[in-house]
């Protein structure tokens, strides 16, 4: 091996991580150890020069790694959060700010159709355009059995997932030029679904099928649609889902490269599909899990 390659088994932390509970929708700072979004160690190299990004749940995790990748790599970036993830905005903003790119936060809920719409539109204005949508915002919440789904729960779920990815959707795709790009975050519970994770695992099979079927239609207009689909990746909604410290210390244990991902290591999967490399490429799902198979 090369001095310059790295084991993927421990390119960062295998240990087993520590116990702890939070909150929804989960803190950065109150996240042990602190994810890696790619602060230190991403470099860019002008692949999204002058595009104008918007990246819902942009404020930590997935997000926050996607939103320093892409402004390190050209790009300004507006990003859609909960208002009480601000802290966590503020930073990604500073980030974002670090490298001399426009960043801005727009606090709200998706799950509010006025909102979602009028999210798109202030990017749009205050970006100067939009050309690449990230869809990343979710929630989740874990069962113990499945006649212990709760109504209000799983309507969450439904709305964050289902209803905020296609209200963000709609109010962009009208006004995208060709050559834009739509992202969203799948994940690996769309293929291998877990009994705890039900009815997130339904919403992440449906954006699925929303990237196949809308890739038809914007394919037409020189738009691009795709999806990424994560395994399991060391984010602050992963102490925020109710999991016991046995499950925690498991996380990500039974992937091929045994342990779980950190938010920098899925920025360039995002990067490649926003940008002109991935040209070719609509419909797609890319799957950064570890090994475990879609």
């Amino acid at each position: 091996m090369s001095d310059s390659t790295k084991d993927p088994r421990d390119a960062h932390r295998d240990e087993p991580m520590p116990p702890q509970r939070q909150d929804q929708p989960g803190k950065t700072d109150q996240t042990e150890p602190e994810p890696d979004h790619g602060e230190s160690s991403y470099v860019g190299h002008g692949r999204l020069n002058g595009r104008k990004a918007l990246i819902t749940g942009g404020d930590s995790g997935i997000g926050r790694a996607v939103a320093i990748a892409f402004a390190r790599e050209g790009a300004d970036v507006a990003l859609v959060h909960l208002p009480e993830e601000q802290d966590d905005a503020d930073s990604t903003v500073d980030l974002i700010r670090q490298e001399d790119r426009t960043g801005l936060s727009i606090p709200g809920d998706l799950r509010d159709e006025e909102f979602a719409t009028d999210a798109v539109r202030r990017a749009r204005d205050e970006l100067e355009g939009l050309d690449i949508v990230v869809l990343n915002a979710a929630y989740q919440h874990d069962i113990d059995s499945f006649d212990a789904l709760r109504t209000e729960d799983m309507r969450r779920v439904f709305d964050t997932n289902l209803l905020g990815t296609l209200f963000t959707a709609r109010a962009a795709y009208p006004d995208l030029e060709p050559g834009a790009a739509i992202i969203v975050t799948a994940s690996i519970q769309a293929y291998q679904p877990s009994p705890g994770l039900i009815d997130y695992a339904m919403t992440k099979a449906a954006q699925v099928a929303f990237v196949k079927a809308l890739a038809e239609e914007a394919g037409e207009r020189g738009i691009r649609v795709n999806a990424v689909a994560p395994g399991p990746i060391w984010t602050p909604l992963i102490p925020a889902t109710g999991w016991d410290a046995d499950k925690l210390a498991s996380f990500g244990k039974d992937t091929p490269l045994g342990r779980p991902a950190q938010p920098a290591e899925l920025a360039g999967a995002y990067v490649h599909l926003a940008s002109d490399e991935s040209s070719y490429t609509s419909g797609a799902v890319l799957a950064v899990t570890g090994g475990k198979p879609l």
